[in-house]
């Protein structure tokens, strides 16, 4: 999985209650709402990004012992 850029964001009061209102009531994170708005608008202008990778979730596979 590709590593992840943590970044410190400043921002306004207002507009982060906003984003954490929209990342409520689409179920996400305020974080994983950040990232959708940041593609949508790169879409809009026209910027082509690679879709994000999907998180792998679970259990990892059991390691078997064959000695």
């Amino acid at each position: 999985m590709a590593e992840r850029k943590a970044f410190p964001l400043r921002i306004d009061p207002a507009l982060w209650a906003a984003v954490e209102r929209c990342a409520t009531a689409n179920l996400r994170s305020a974080n994983a709402e950040i990232e959708c708005l940041l593609r949508e608008a790169l879409k809009a202008r026209g910027v082509k990004l690679a879709p994000p990778q999907p998180v792998k979730r679970g259990r990892p596979p059991k390691e078997t012992d064959d000695g």
